[in-house]
């Protein structure tokens, strides 16, 4: 670990570039300003990198070793953050005592680095390691990888191990299983009239929306980890005029594929039938990210990554988080899935976000020798 302690300023440094540049989803300049930097610096030592070009967001890219032969793990690695564009000059990069600060440093442009850093010192420790390896830095994570989700199952499919490089938590430990999820919207239409002297002619689209809000509320189920919530709604022009339109958008999360399922269609039954005569109800989205469950493959691969971290004198322990990731996506495949293998982080999406420096290098490593583990037939 010696050598990379001795490169910790040379990865600071990147990490300030890289959290100085906006890079939210939807910003796609800033994005591709990301990308620019890191395909330099994978290229520099000796990966090809293949641009798979977007329109709206930042352009996906594919990296592997020139070496590369019949590769066995996918790391996946995402460059967009969910911070708008400006946020970086209202408070850039800084450091305060053993924590570094700013927009994205921990969610996961920490990571970025970390990952590059293991690249290298694979490259100077077990360069054999690399055949096996390719790199998908995608664009898209922070709304749902509406344009990499096809591109990330296309890769997992071809190989055994996925390793998912968000954050590790603040405790340290790295996440082995998440909640799946996604979102509804609701646009409920009706016919207006004046409340005070036809209210009998109007069919409230915000009436049958409150009945729609009770019942789909009523799904929720939190000894089950199931989670319904209303989040936004709008509805209305005056309060003398019976509302002819309203919309109401719902997040959903579940913990296994059957509670996916179940949830779908009791959504899909609740929006098919009106409860106010004379509206209408036009249900649109899904849940899109699958859940990732600690199965048998997730739990051997957890394994060795803590034999590893014990070899290293490292902690290694892990958890489930509600939140989603690409990591649901190789996992729901049945390959072998472990996320939260970058740098310990935490308050992600919040201006105190923050990355423990000294995890760093540490997370490096483990990264590193988790690669060269899995590709040496050791385990």
């Amino acid at each position: 670990m010696s050598d990379l302690e001795d490169k910790q300023q040379e990865m600071i440094k990147l990490l300030e570039k890289l959290v100085n540049i906006d890079s939210g989803s939807n910003f796609k300049v800033g994005v591709d300003k990301v990308g620019s930097i890191l395909r330099e610096e994978y290229e520099a030592i000796g990966f090809t990198c293949e641009k798979i070009q977007e329109e709206k967001v930042g352009n996906h890219l594919m990296l592997q070793h020139k070496t590369v032969d019949k590769p066995s793990i996918l790391l996946i690695a995402h460059m967009d953050t969910v911070f708008k564009e400006g946020t970086a000059d209202e408070r850039p990069f800084y450091i305060e005592g053993n924590r570094a600060y700013g927009p994205g440093v921990a969610d996961m442009k920490g990571s970025q680095v970390t990952l590059l850093y293991a690249m290298k010192y694979l490259l100077e420790n077990s360069p054999e390691s690399l055949k096996k390896v390719m790199i998908l830095l995608n664009s898209d994570e922070e709304i749902g990888s509406p344009t990499s989700r096809k591109i990330i199952e296309k890769l997992s499919v071809k190989v055994e191990y996925a390793l998912v490089m968000e954050p590790a938590r603040k405790d340290g430990s790295i996440v082995t299983s998440r909640r799946g999820g996604g979102t509804y919207k609701l646009r409920i239409t009706g016919k207006s009239a004046h409340s005070g002297v036809a209210p009998q002619d109007g069919h409230s689209a915000i009436e049958e929306m409150g009945h729609k809000i009770v019942k789909l509320s009523e799904l929720t189920n939190h000894d089950e980890g199931v989670s319904i919530n209303v989040g936004k709604v709008n509805g209305g022009e005056a309060t003398n005029v019976v509302p002819d339109e309203a919309t109401l958008h719902v997040d959903v999360r579940v913990s296994n594929v059957e509670q996916s399922e179940y949830i779908e269609q009791q959504i899909e039954d609740i929006c098919a039938t009106p409860d106010i005569q004379g509206t209408k109800i036009e249900l649109t989205g899904g849940i899109r990210r699958p859940p990732m469950e600690l199965d048998q493959e997730n739990m051997e691969l957890l394994n060795i990554i803590q034999d590893v971290g014990e070899s290293l004198d490292i902690e290694v322990s892990h958890t489930h988080t509600g939140g989603g990731s690409d990591a649901s996506f190789p996992s729901h495949l049945g390959v072998a899935t472990v996320d939260g293998l970058g740098p310990v982080g935490g308050e992600m999406h919040s201006e105190k976000e923050y990355l423990e420096i000294d995890s760093i290098t540490e997370r490096t490593v483990l990264l590193a020798e988790t690669i060269h583990n899995l590709t040496s037939n050791t385990h």
